[in-house]
């Protein structure tokens, strides 16, 4: 038996153009006498649909595609992910389901059986659970079909507080007492740097443990904050990855399940930050695509993050699309605006350099009245926080730009941004990435020749909002910041566990604070592509009036 595996990307609710990817790969496999091909997790409208599924006619328009599809099937098969409605009178309205297709017709339907509900992810809001396991004979082989999550009852967690054990339930251990021959698994698992070998070893011990193939089958592309890097993969009963597909990008395979002990797949190992360079620059390129968006501008201020920003930009939507303003104070020293100005050109954009002196002297004398006998304060450094803002949107507004967002994840965590001022934009690009990693991306775009200015790379981080100002003036160093971070954000761990592990008590509990304190802002910020296993939005659920 031949298998496709289709890894494509899909848009959220675009169902003309997820069916016309969906079935000219079908026709595409056809031609090269494919017996069945295989497609993502809720594939036809796209994952995550979130609360459209609560809407009857996009659930209308899932079975009207899925029977489109159907039509295309004379002569192969086809696995596609959609919803289906739960007939029953009792639970959830919905599945999640994979439909086998085959002869013109819906022929099975297979429904999810583990339903996410953690960090990014709320399947429980919307679907029941499974809980009738079967198997289907197709050319002479038997074949168990599973959903994502299913494969993934068993898990290594980071924090000592969770079970080792999500699920009380394995799907595997049901569908293994069928014999199956085979194992399909359409999924919709989201990009984070510190999961993607978790993902690949689970599938390992998986074929290991039940001495069975597996199909596997991942989306690619972003949809909005989340990055699903594809990176599809064929097991044999051995566990050892026989052939893969590729990591940000859409891609097409054909195995045959004879041939599968003699396949030779050798794998090439990425550095993780260039994983995370290739999820940004997905994660911008489909935001503007599927938002029907083509250019981006954003504040250059000849410091790193905005940098980085930019270089990612136009990599993303070339240089053409990409548009910049140079707005210095009376404060920013003369190399920042040298190293933006060599940015620029080195990266082939338009760029103007617009003073922001007058506009902050006006708004002083303005409010000099109002602020009689009050000293000077972090109030005038926003002011010029807020006028950069102001500017860059009235380019946003005037052209149809999206501004770019260049927080990075340590300011945004401590609460270093100004609402409405540097913290103004449509997306949030480097809003999950540490400072610590934002260095390294700098090196690795600078890998082979020198885009970002080296100056810009070593030079003392700095706002430059007043004179001689340094982010180590009310910060500690960024390594040790940023590994306190990753403890209480990504770890979890508690203020007391934090010390325990030998960092200063003072400085502990001043950055869990600042976190604690600044959660209102982030609640306000512009959503943040994530490339972690723990970012700031809908994976992190914070009451903002709590007192903890």
């Amino acid at each position: 038996m031949k298998i496709a595996l289709a890894q494509l990307n899909y848009h959220i609710g675009n169902f003309e153009a997820n069916v016309s990817k969906i079935t000219h790969s079908i026709k595409k496999a056809k031609n090269e006498n494919v017996d069945l091909i295989v497609f993502s997790e809720l594939s036809v409208c796209g994952y995550p649909p979130h609360d459209l599924l609560e809407q009857e006619d996009f659930i209308n328009n899932c079975n009207i595609s899925v029977k489109k599809i159907a039509a295309q099937c004379s002569g192969i098969a086809a696995i596609v992910g959609a919803p289906s409605i739960n007939t029953n009178k009792k639970g959830k309205n919905l599945f999640n389901s994979a439909f086998f297709l085959s002869e013109g017709k819906i022929q099975h339907i297979f429904n999810k059986s583990l339903l996410p509900t953690y960090d990014v992810f709320d399947e429980s809001r919307y679907f029941e659970p499974n809980s009738d396991f079967k198997t289907i004979t197709y050319k002479g082989k038997k074949i168990a079909v599973t959903i994502c999550e299913d494969l993934w009852d068993k898990q290594p967690v980071n924090n000592q507080f969770a079970k080792n054990q999500l699920y009380i339930n394995s799907p595997m251990d049901e569908l293994n007492k069928l014999n199956p021959d085979f194992v399909i698994n359409i999924s919709a698992s989201p990009f984070s740097f510190n999961q993607s070998d978790l993902r690949k070893n689970i599938l390992i011990e998986k074929a290991k443990n039940f001495n069975i193939p597996i199909f596997y089958v991942n989306q690619v592309g972003a949809q909005t904050e989340l990055i699903f890097d594809g990176g599809s993969m064929v097991l044999n009963s051995s566990g050892k990855i026989v052939e893969r597909l590729h990591f940000f990008k859409e891609d097409y395979k054909v195995v045959d399940i004879k041939e599968i002990n003699n396949l030779n797949y050798k794998e090439t190992k990425k550095q993780t930050i260039e994983k995370i360079h290739d999820a940004l620059v997905l994660g911008i390129r489909d935001y503007f695509n599927k938002m029907n968006f083509k250019q981006a501008t954003l504040g250059l201020s000849g410091g790193i993050d905005s940098a980085i920003t930019a270089v990612l930009a136009v990599r993303a939507l070339g240089k053409e699309n990409v548009r910049v303003l140079l707005l210095p104070s009376k404060y920013s020293s003369a190399h920042s605006i040298t190293d933006a100005v060599g940015l620029a050109e080195n990266l082939g954009i338009q760029y103007e350099i617009v003073s922001i002196k007058e506009a902050t002297d006006i708004f002083e004398k303005i409010l000099n009245p109002l602020f009689k006998g009050c000293k000077p304060d972090i109030t005038e450094e926003n002011i010029q926080a807020r006028i950069r803002g102001l500017l860059l949107m009235a380019i946003s507004n005037k052209f149809g730009h999206i501004l770019l967002n260049t927080t990075n994840k340590s300011e945004a965590a401590v609460g270093y941004g100004t609402l409405y001022g540097d913290m103004c934009g449509g997306m949030a690009v480097l809003g999950d990435v540490y400072k610590t990693d934002v260095f390294k991306l700098a090196h690795f775009i600078n890998k082979d020749n020198e885009i970002i200015p080296n100056n810009t790379i070593v030079k003392p981080p700095s706002a430059e909002l007043r004179p001689d100002q340094k982010d180590t003036d009310s910060l500690p160093d960024y390594d040790t910041l940023d590994n306190i971070l990753y403890q209480y954000i990504e770890l979890k761990q508690s203020k007391n566990q934090i010390i325990d592990k030998g960092f200063d008590p003072v400085t502990v509990k001043k950055i869990i604070t600042l976190v604690n304190r600044n959660e209102y802002k982030r609640f306000q910020a512009p959503p943040i592509l994530r490339i972690s296993s723990k970012a700031f939005g809908e994976g992190r659920k914070i009451p903002l009036v709590a007192k903890y």
